[in-house]
């Protein structure tokens, strides 16, 4: 493994890898139109080194991954769902804008960006040309081949910049890098494609495309794309000795196309930087080939400034930075949502890469993380007292403000429940923010800080506890909606359930009054005469209307017809009305595989009907034309002990968020239609009250599978002693 100077490996850890700003408002741009696709959104940040770093940073958090690695920025997006991307566009914008430390603002980055996205298009030629099975990998090694130099720029600063602007060439920038700073660009990209545990050829790609012409030879397929792609786009006419490697490496005489693929990639990323609204460099008039690196600006000259002066624009900058981000979180449906938001802008803004939360429990009462989920076990583990001399995190919480271990101010003997945090939070030392509501202290941010993240957050404690207020006022008006809703539904139900009970008593007196004129007809008829068993008829249904009406104000109940459900058959029935239009109609194709003879499962009707049909329709919506849908039934499994029968729905779309996942798992005292009434809320939802276990399991880009247990009535057979024993 690479090591890296510590500088270097916070800021990758971090993620900041500057944009231009016409991607990045191109981006805003397209998160805040309802009609941009995840396809298009794709398209736009697959442009732009800057952008994939962050999307693929985020993607591979342990907050957001689940299972196998994300290899497309598609994929990514998905996983991180829309909301979230749109946090992400508005803080990096803002930050560009706002934030000192920008690189942008004393380097152009058109050179780097078009030479990224000119290898970039290469590659994924040179793949398709060569029979390369993953061409959109390549393209995507070839976008990041250079992005370690982002990273130093943004991680050192000055002392890169002034290497940059010595460096006469690309050729010779990695060899100055390691003489001065015992790193180069490519292992920097190296090293953070093994973060996002990548396959190693991507890695590679990265770090050989500077190697010798005699040393890629021996390397992989991938690798020797992308430094095939690095060497056309770096000379005016192709060498008769590169077009021999290339045959050379591909077992293959497709060198004479080298020049029309250089070409027609040429003329993709010319037309992709004028939609952008950037202007591709010229070619250099000596070496006939752009540098490709960020060229600098040289010092900006500024006006000096007295630190009242200073103070105010670091002010309004911080206003006008956390102002976008409100309004964001205020769009946000669940404390998941919300938390997930808050840990990729504290990173992005603040540099904050290891974050827990800690919520207190009412009336002042202990701080705990149970139930929060993406961060270390140890917070949802214990519970602090209130008390400041327990933890930085209680001391914050009762202050309201922001404790930090590297404070000279803090006590000389450290809490040992502070060592464990700072422990599992991979650092040093820890800053606590106290998240504050309109009246109390809602939680704390817990997050790791070394010594060098306190000296340069110094200056930026009054943005950090603003983000702290935010966070807290978002947490809280977001519980107060929720327990708003939920009164509301109660009130709603109350009065329902009122209306109902005076309805059932209006509608006893008539129907009391019809059957006793019934009473006095068949007394008033001989006893021969035929109608008598008409007048029992009409009485006994009376009886039935009245009994219908009463169960009007109950809450129903299970029935005798429960334990005679035949599951097969309804599935048919609901394939019979449905099949058509939420299938067939949307060019979805469905296999069913259900058992021939009847399967019976205790269970009502209804319920089942509503579990299948909203399954059915989630699926018809989230499935594109040519995908696929299976049902199968499967009986004679036991299930804790019990036997049950399961239903399964599996499908090869593009997976299922993690909210969704999480509705089918509602707690206890979850209401039907809280929040938005999903679909899968309302499966949740009866699936607990009928007692059918769910699991579900779901992979970006590859498909869903949600299965249910249905209970099956217990069959009942006679020993040889003709007592009864279960079976």
């Amino acid at each position: 493994m690479i090591s890296l100077p510590e500088p270097v490996r916070h800021a990758i850890e971090s993620g900041r890898a500057p944009s231009p700003p016409q991607i990045l408002l191109r981006l805003l741009q397209m998160v805040d139109d309802d009609s941009t696709t995840m396809a298009k959104l794709a398209g736009l940040v697959e442009q732009d080194p800057g952008l994939c770093t962050r999307v693929l940073t985020a993607a591979n958090s342990p907050a957001i991954r689940r299972g196998a690695q994300l290899r497309s920025i598609e994929n990514c997006l998905i996983a991180l769902g829309t909301r979230l991307v749109r946090s992400i566009a508005t803080c990096l914008s803002v930050q560009n804008l706002f934030d000192e430390r920008a690189a942008s603002r004393s380097v152009d980055l058109s050179a780097f960006w078009t030479h990224s996205l000119l290898v970039a298009e290469l590659s994924r030629s040179l793949a398709t040309t060569y029979a390369y099975p993953r061409p959109d990998e390549a393209y995507l090694a070839g976008l990041l081949h250079d992005v370690g130099e982002l990273i130093l720029l943004s991680a050192l600063g000055e002392p890169y910049r002034q290497l940059l602007a010595a460096c006469p060439s690309e050729a010779e920038l990695a060899d100055r890098e390691s003489e001065r700073f015992s790193v180069h660009h490519g292992e920097i990209g190296t090293w953070l494609a093994d973060q996002w545990h990548l396959d190693s050829p991507f890695a590679d790609g990265i770090l050989f495309h500077h190697l010798p012409a005699e040393q890629i030879a021996t390397a992989a397929q991938l690798p020797q794309l992308v430094w095939l792609a690095h060497a056309l786009v770096s000379c005016d006419t192709i060498p008769e000795e590169l077009a021999a490697l290339a045959d050379q490496m591909f077992a293959s005489d497709r060198s004479d196309r080298l020049g029309s693929l250089r070409d027609a990639a040429e003329q993709r990323m010319c037309i992709i930087a004028d939609a952008i609204g950037i202007a591709p460099p010229e070619r250099a008039a000596a070496g006939g080939s752009s540098n490709g690196m960020p060229r600098i600006l040289g010092a900006r000259r500024r006006c000096s400034e007295t630190d009242a002066e200073e103070q105010i624009a670091a002010i309004i900058a911080d206003k006008a930075l956390l102002q976008p981000l409100q309004q964001d979180l205020c769009a946000l449906e669940s404390d998941a949502e919300v938390f997930l938001s808050l840990r990729e802008s504290a990173r992005i803004l603040f540099d904050l890469n290891h974050l827990a939360f800690l919520l207190c429990e009412p009336e002042n009462g202990p701080l705990s993380g149970q139930g929060i989920a993406a961060q270390p076990a140890i917070f949802g583990q214990i519970r602090i007292l209130a008390e400041a001399h327990r933890s930085l995190a209680a001391a914050a919480a009762i202050s309201g403000q922001i404790c930090s271990s590297h404070d000279h101010a803090s006590p000389a003997a450290k809490s040992l429940i502070d060592i464990q945090f700072a422990r599992a939070l991979s650092s040093s030392g820890l800053v606590c923010i106290p998240m504050l509501g309109r009246d109390r202290t809602i939680g704390v941010i817990v997050a790791g800080q070394s010594a060098d993240q306190h000296s340069r957050l110094a200056r930026r404690l009054a943005c950090l506890a603003n983000f702290g207020r935010i966070s807290g006022i978002t947490l809280e008006s977001w519980r107060d909606a929720r327990a708003l809703r939920q009164e509301s539904d109660e009130a709603v139900a109350a009065r329902f359930t009122r209306q109902a009970r005076r309805v059932v008593h209006e509608a006893g007196n008539p129907l009391t009054i019809i059957k006793g004129y019934l009473h006095i007809l068949d007394g008033k008829l001989p006893p021969g005469a035929g109608v008598h068993h008409e007048l029992k008829v009409l009485s006994d249904e009376i009886d039935r209307v009245a009994s219908i009406v009463r169960r009007m104000s109950e809450v129903p109940a299970g029935s005798d017809d429960d334990q005679a459900l035949d599951v097969c058959e309804l599935v048919r029935e609901l394939l019979l009305l449905y099949r058509e239009t939420l299938f067939d109609k949307r060019g979805i194709a469905i296999e069913t595989a259900l058992p021939l003879r009847p399967l019976r499962i205790a269970a009502d009707r209804g319920s089942i009907k509503q579990i299948l049909v909203n399954l059915w329709k989630n699926a018809s919506e989230a499935l594109s034309p040519g995908q696929r849908l299976k049902l199968s039934l499967t009986e004679d499994i036991l299930h804790q002990g019990q036997p049950v029968c399961e239903l399964r729905i599996e499908d090869n779309g593009p997976g299922m968020s993690e909210a969704a996942m999480r509705a089918l798992h509602r707690a206890a005292d979850g209401q039907l239609g809280a929040a938005r009434g999903m679909g899968l809320s309302i499966v949740g939802a009866l699936a607990h009250r009928l007692g059918i276990p769910v699991s579900c399991r779901s992979k970006a880009g590859h498909g869903s599978m949600i299965s249910l247990l249905l209970p099956t009535p217990v069959r009942v057979e006679l020993r040889g002693d003709g007592e009864a024993k279960p079976n």
